[in-house]
């Protein structure tokens, strides 16, 4: 039986949880209501904004007829492909190899590689070295020098450390090389993780624009993120509000504004249902067992 007070901790509980829910959900709750309300009484309205004033979806009209929204599109989904799959392909590379023991220069290795989470060049010694390469105004300068992330390697390389010697040292007998028991052996036995690391991954280009906004000159390869801070930071709404009258074309360019980060977050946003159920599960895979 519980006590008087655990049963009133409990309700205080979810009382509590549900306030921190709520003020997480509310920005994400009055960008969708202003998105759909009408553009001018979202402008008059103050205060909280739980359900939509008049119903109009007159914004993403507006939002899907410029050609740089569906353009960025296209672009973010190419860099988020092959952005992904690189990163997944060496990050996978570097801790196998990383975690066998065997490796003599394993340890020096991790320390430069370490080393690289607390020091670096810089903005400056980045963009000069892209530039030399020759990846400057192409999507290589997008993925290429994002190949790698520290923590993602450390963690995936703890947990290829935690499969057991044998299982290597039998598919070795039966005559696989490190490729097939890299990808037949070590990779399933530690899936869940790989999810939560794709998942990384997959986000970090979805969300990234600071590296398209140095590094790209040519328009048509901007991201959908570059296109949208143009909109949020710019105002530049102008020409998809052309044909709108000068009063109606402030409150119009508002709600398209909110219209255009509902288009660009709503995606990302349904992929995380999916692989939720390997969070915990994954990241305890990697957790530290040394």
């Amino acid at each position: 039986m519980k006590s008087a007070l655990g049963r009133l901790a409990d309700p205080l509980i979810y009382l509590i949880l549900s306030a921190l829910a709520l003020i997480t959900l509310y920005p994400f709750i009055y960008v969708l209501v202003a998105s759909v309300s009408e553009p001018v009484a979202v402008m008059k309205h103050q205060g909280l904004l739980f359900w939509p004033l008049g119903f109009t979806l007159k914004a993403y009209d507006y939002v899907f007829e410029n050609p740089m929204i569906l353009k960025g599109y296209q672009n973010t989904l190419l860099y988020v492909s092959l952005g992904t799959c690189i990163n997944m392909l060496m990050t996978s590379l570097g801790a196998y190899a990383l975690s066998r023991r065997y490796l003599r220069v394993g340890n020096w290795v991790m320390l430069m590689i370490v080393f690289t989470m607390f020091f670096s060049g810089g903005l400056i010694p980045s963009y000069l070295n892209v530039k030399s390469l020759g990846m400057q105004d192409t999507v290589w300068a997008l993925v290429i020098p994002s190949a790698i992330n520290t923590f993602n390697l450390i963690v995936m390389r703890t947990a290829f450390r935690g499969v057991p010697d044998s299982m290597e040292e039998s598919a070795k007998i039966d005559g696989a090389n490190d490729f097939i028991i890299l990808f037949r052996i070590f990779i399933p036995l530690v899936l869940p993780l790989f999810t939560v690391i794709l998942l990384f991954y997959l986000v970090q280009h979805w969300n990234s624009w600071f590296p398209a906004m140095i590094y790209l000159r040519t328009r048509e390869m901007y991201p959908v993120q570059l296109i949208l801070r143009e909109i949020l930071i710019s105002s530049s709404t102008e020409t998809m509000t052309s044909g709108v009258s000068a009063r109606d074309s402030e409150p119009i360019g508002e709600t398209i504004k909110y219209a255009t980060i509902m288009v660009v977050c709503i995606p990302i946003i349904c992929v995380y249902p999916f692989l939720q159920k390997y969070f915990t599960k994954g990241i305890m895979v990697g957790a530290i067992k040394e």
